[in-house]
């Protein structure tokens, strides 16, 4: 049993102000494994206040002090990573095979950002004027419980990058995995306030960071929903805002493609992450002439994915968050049925021989119309749409009826075609006939999937202010 009853504020664990406590559960087994106690207004004051003292000084360091200091926080990270791996399986129940890929990629987010950094340029000549890219302040860092250890590292590492100092809000569901992240930062020995971490309610503490005048910038990753209301929170101070949104990601698979590859390339585009994926591709757009075929290749695939135990290196799919979200995925299912979509694979309720556990069946609905619930809202979890469409015209405006644009994939048996269908997508990021990353090209979403960009030169951008400086000829 795990109790978290300190938070971290100007260099060192302290115990907060804060009594509120949240349960901390294994989403597969439905047991309390821990409770972590909650910071509360008065917490997060205190870490804005400690962040603020520290700006001035950490504004003025060096590019190479800065990235210097990346690299020590990439190898404290990098000596942490098993058991960031292991508190992701046993409090997220994310699959192991997964989780040890986002340990990894939280250390790595070090090292991207000092590579970015160091091939910026934060002085240049424009004209008569001398631009100089100043860090805008202190910032507030929101993360979600799909990818805690991954989102805290990487707006950190962009941040510190950029010369702000911040406080992190990250969510409670997962302060196991933020303690040990914690731990790995504090044994970096940064100096007191760069970096701050409450846990804490988002309408306590995240409410907080978005309406307070010394926070110059928010960076949240979560539900659209919540992310208008950060923004609406920081417009009396003008606050500069990056969100990174929902999604409703479209998988466009085209006549020429070669199906037997495409369509379980597109199931699996749906089911990254358990389906608890912003850019998760739950909406897979086929022929209509080509129904038939997709549906039989679809069912293989989505009945071939392994559910289970998320310790297990061959499971696939793990149990959703919480029950709340598996309560939530069991509405969606139903109501694709009452919508009248045709269930082809899974249904309501627990996979078979899984008595305990968060889990979902793995869902497949066809006969779906893009107007439907199931198609226009995000589910967030492993419920798959399949769409059929007249032609490329008609698939090109199915895929951008949505209100979010933040990832498309194209599936063709060219990339020539596959590129020219992508360059009419609205989303921020198009993968063309495959699931490839890109750690430095800019993240982020069209439409209400968000503002602004993460990542890269473009991440690091949005965490600077241009100041000219003109003097006479």
């Amino acid at each position: 049993m795990r109790n978290i009853d300190q938070i971290y504020i100007d260099g060192a664990f302290v115990t907060p102000h804060g009594r509120e406590q949240a349960e901390l559960i294994n989403p597969a087994t439905e047991a309390v494994i821990g409770h972590v106690t909650l910071g509360d207004r008065e917490d997060t004051l205190r870490a804005i206040a400690a962040a603020k003292r520290a700006w001035p000084a950490y504004a003025r360091t060096t590019k190479a002090e800065r990235i210097a200091l990346l690299q020590r926080l990439h190898a404290a990270v990098l000596a942490r990573a098993d058991d960031i791996n292991a508190a992701t399986t046993e409090e997220y129940g994310g699959p192991v095979s997964r989780a040890s890929w986002v340990a990894r990629y939280a250390a790595e987010a070090f090292l991207l950002a000092a590579k970015t950094l160091e091939q910026y340029p934060l002085t240049r000549q424009i004209g008569s004027a001398q631009v100089v890219m100043e860090p805008v302040g202190v910032a507030g860092l929101i993360t979600p419980w799909n990818s805690n250890a991954g989102f805290i590292c990487n707006k950190l590492a962009t941040a510190l990058a950029a010369g702000c100092t911040v406080v992190i809000k990250p969510s409670e569901m997962s302060a196991i995995q933020t303690q040990v992240v914690t731990e790995a930062l504090h044994a970096a020995g940064l100096p007191p306030g760069l970096f701050n971490i409450v846990n804490g309610r988002g309408d306590v503490v995240g409410a907080e960071l978005s309406s307070h005048p010394d926070i110059a910038k928010i960076s949240f990753t979560g539900s659209t929903a919540v992310g208008k209301a950060i923004q609406r929170a920081g417009a009396d101070t003008l606050k500069r805002v990056t969100l990174e949104l929902g999604g409703k990601s479209p998988t466009v698979v085209l006549d020429d493609a070669d199906f037997a590859t495409a369509i379980p390339l597109a199931v699996t585009a749906g089911f990254q992450n358990s389906g608890q994926a912003c850019l998760a591709g739950t909406r897979i757009l086929v022929p209509e002439h080509r129904l038939d075929e997709a549906i039989a290749l679809a069912r293989a695939a989505v009945e071939a994915a392994k559910v289970g135990d998320p310790r297990d290196a061959a499971t696939e799919i793990g149990p959703m968050v919480s029950r709340k979200q598996w309560e939530r995925v069991q509405g969606y299912i139903r109501k694709g049925t009452e919508e009248g979509a045709r269930l082809i694979a899974g249904g309501e309720g627990r996979p078979a021989g899984l008595a305990a556990g968060f889990y979902v069946r793995p869902t497949l609905f066809a006969g779906v119309r893009n107007d439907m619930v199931i198609a226009r809202e995000e589910i967030f979890g492993p419920v798959l749409c399949l769409i059929t469409y007249r032609d490329e015209e008609d698939a090109i405006a199915i895929a951008n009826d949505t209100v979010y644009g933040l990832q498309a994939v194209v599936l063709s048996g060219s990339d020539e075609h596959a590129l020219a269908v992508g360059s009419r997508l609205q989303a921020g990021r198009v993968l063309i006939n495959g699931l490839h990353h890109e750690p430095l090209a800019p993240f982020g979403g069209f439409k209400q999937s968000g503002i602004g960009r993460e990542f890269g030169t473009f991440g690091l951008e949005a965490y600077l202010e241009p100041k000219s400086v003109i003097r006479a000829a």
